[in-house]
């Protein structure tokens, strides 16, 4: 590009700072009423319009520097702080990242009608040099809010495949100093990894001295199944707790066989009640049979 261009093009900006600076109020009263801004301050307009306020003077300030393009300029981080908090926002009532973008995009057009109204020759090429100063602007704005709504997504989707794998496998008390783990479909690392941390933490936080992992609910069981069974009973023992398999139906103990995994270190019953039994006769309660109402 050549200097006089690129002189022009940071003339351009510069002029849009100032522009920006000085229709901050006007530009804020019609942000106000933007479905991005609507959407998210639906009680007090104050409120949404002391955010447009913050976004404009942002802008602004990204705009006195000239990089118009560039997503890390100063003044982008304060976007990203108050953007990224309504994007959030409208990603948690079901907005999406397209959607979110579009509304976005739409803030581009009371700012560049103000913009015209303030030039006296909209066809002299400074005005059309601060109308492609907004555009590229505006433009950056929207690929900077996709990245912060996107993040927002994600952290969500993170959080609540969390909460799913918490509530999947819950920890219950049998009896005192006895837990059970009623694990129920399939056993993956990440979920692996939470049973081992709620059973660990129930064991401390109950004194739990007998530990039953009831796999009555896992469809099948592999190798990699196996490996996170064992490692989960090597840690509660390290703990101090005695850890029981229960549940293993027949198919499950034939697969167990033929791909020659090796649970013979693990004490293993049949069902729930079997494993229960166990542990309090090894506390010296006698479990008397139900009675027949028949």
């Amino acid at each position: 590009m050549k200097v006089s261009e690129q002189e022009a093009v940071e003339s351009a900006a510069r002029d849009l700072g100032a522009f920006l600076e000085r229709r901050r109020e006007q530009i804020a009263q019609r942000w106000a009423d933007a479905p991005l801004f609507r959407a998210v301050f639906t009680v007090s307009r104050d409120e949404a319009e002391e955010a447009c306020r913050a976004v404009v003077d942002a802008l602004s300030e990204v705009a006195a520097t000239g990089r118009l393009e560039d997503i890390v300029a100063p003044g982008f981080d304060r976007v990203r702080d108050q953007l990224g908090r309504m994007s959030g926002s409208r990603t948690r009532t079901g907005a999406g990242p397209a959607q979110i973008a579009d509304e976005v995009a739409a803030l581009r057009g009371p700012v560049a009608e103000l913009l015209r109204a303030e030039s006296a020759d909209a066809s002299a090429p400074e005005a059309a040099e601060r109308m492609l100063a907004l555009t590229l602007l505006m433009g950056t704005l929207r690929l900077v809010v996709m990245q912060t709504a996107l993040s927002s997504g994600q952290e969500l989707i993170a959080r609540q495949r969390q909460q799913l794998l918490e509530v999947a496998t819950p920890v219950i008390s049998l009896w005192e100093g006895v837990v059970a783990v009623p694990l129920i479909g399939t056993l993956d690392s990440a979920r692996s990894q939470v049973v081992m941390e709620s059973l660990l933490e129930s064991i401390v936080d109950r004194g739990a001295r007998y530990v039953i992992l009831d796999i009555t609910g896992v469809p099948t069981v592999d190798s990699l199944v196996a490996q996170h069974l064992l490692k989960t009973v090597d840690a509660a023992r390290l703990m101090g707790a005695e850890c029981i398999v229960s549940g293993i139906r027949p198919a499950i103990a034939q697969t167990i066989v033929h791909l020659g995994i090796d649970l013979g270190s693990v004490l293993t019953r049949a069902s729930l009640a079997d494993a229960l039994a166990h542990v309090l006769s090894r506390q010296g309660v006698e479990a008397a049979p139900r009675a027949d109402t028949r």
